[in-house]
């Protein structure tokens, strides 16, 4: 029995990035031999354990043969008899089948090193078109390693496309679709993930609501990038500078100009009305991915109001609290600071504006905070009143200190 590190572990340390989850692979062991040691068996495919003392993945060396369509359409192979370098070839990159021995020593068969060196991500095989979801996860890959300089490597790109024309991404589950768009939404530049997958035609497949904003033309003198594909773009990258890590506010802010696709020829490059235009199609996209609840409803209340927020020293004071109410400040309150980020994030993500101030990301955080301060139950008992009474109450107490603030704001400035 044999343990090799693997995958990404050796792939990030090669590259001098912070560590993350380790997984090993073990050469010449049956799963009884596994047991017999103590390891936890997790795998349901394919056989994975758990180290009893460290917890992390174990899996047994094994290849795969393709049995059907779609990312499920494997047979594994986990014999004692499946050799390193066989298990490192059915993997996905070249800088993912790197394995590194307990002694130190790199087992680099297909060359990631070399890769890692070029800032190439390069398909290991022909095998690479058996698994359609190999598509989604190169430009997911992108979307972490395009700021270290990567690009794809020209005959991957072409796999990609046919994988595209074949069809098998077609195939792919809502759950998998998902699950790569928010790791890519929460990696350093998004817009590498819209960008690989449009090369290959895979963004018209995966995210049609998306690939329609791409020439779609805007006003230069507010979008001097003029394509909403572009601005989409901008915009992704610079949600995912603002709030690093989030998928949250990445997906808000993916989400935020779709309605502007639909805006009819004639009326271009005006795009009146897009915010409620855009509530259809990411009810399309949230229904078909099974978008969680929280991203969906963060969606929606940005799509819905941020030329609201834009406009926030415009509004009436009664007007800001109905913007607060729609978005359900005042029961969801974290809500408030991420709308400001992808209001923010669409203000900045134009060529040009990058570091433009946004003052109104802070003031309606302000305010909403203003307008939380008033305690219904201390209002009830101050005034002597109840039931429907005290939300009336409530709602004119808050404006009263939306407008308090604004005054406050204005004298000391």
């Amino acid at each position: 029995m044999e343990t090799y590190l693997v995958g990404g572990a050796v792939r990030d340390e090669l590259l001098g990035l912070p560590p993350g989850d380790r997984d090993w692979v073990v050469v010449g062991a049956t799963p009884q031999q596994m047991l017999e040691a103590g390891f936890q068996p997790v795998g349901r495919d394919f056989p994975v354990f758990l180290h009893p003392q460290t917890g992390e993945e174990h899996a047994l060396a094994r290849t795969e043969r393709k049995s059907g369509r779609g990312h499920r359409g494997f047979v594994v192979d986990a014999d004692p008899s499946v050799t390193l370098e066989e298990d490192l070839q059915r993997r996905d990159f070249t800088i993912n089948a790197i394995a590194r021995a307990g002694d130190g020593r790199l087992v680099d068969p297909w060359g990631g090193a070399r890769d890692l060196r070029d800032r190439v991500l390069r398909h290991v095989g022909p095998a690479f078109v058996e698994d359609p979801l190999r598509v989604l996860r190169a430009a997911r890959f992108m979307a972490r390693l395009a700021p270290l300089g990567f690009r794809v490597a020209p005959e991957t790109m072409e796999l990609m496309r046919a994988m595209v024309a074949a069809g098998e991404l077609e195939t792919l589950v809502a759950e998998r679709v998902w699950q790569e768009l928010r790791k890519a939404l929460a990696a350093a530049r998004p817009s590498a993930f819209l960008a690989t997958l449009r090369a290959c035609g895979a963004l018209a497949v995966v995210l049609p609501e998306v690939d329609a904003l791409y020439g779609v033309p805007q006003r230069a003198e507010f979008h001097p990038e003029v394509d909403t594909g572009v601005h989409q773009e901008l915009v992704s990258d610079m949600a995912a500078r603002l709030a690093p890590g989030d998928d949250l506010v990445g997906f808000a802010a993916l989400a935020h100009d779709l309605g502007k696709a639909l805006t009819p020829a004639h009326v271009l490059p005006r795009h009146i009305g897009h915010e409620g235009a855009g509530l259809k199609p990411l009810a399309r996209l949230c229904e078909r991915l099974r978008v969680p609840a929280a991203h969906r409803k963060l969606a929606e209340a940005v799509c819905r109001e941020h030329l609201n927020v834009h406009r926030l020293g415009e509004l009436r004071d009664d007007t800001v609290l109905e913007l607060l109410e729609r978005c359900d400040a005042f029961r969801q309150p974290a809500q408030v600071a991420r709308i400001a980020l992808c209001c923010e994030a669409d203000k900045r993500g134009r060529l040009g504006h990058e570091d433009d101030a946004y003052p109104q990301g802070p003031e309606l955080q302000r305010l909403h905070a203003a307008a939380a301060a008033v305690n219904a139950r201390d209002l009830a008992l101050a005034e002597g009143i109840s039931g429907p009474q005290v939300g009336a109450a409530l709602r004119r107490a808050r404006v009263r200190a939306i407008a308090a603030a604004r005054t406050l704001r204005r004298d000391a400035g």
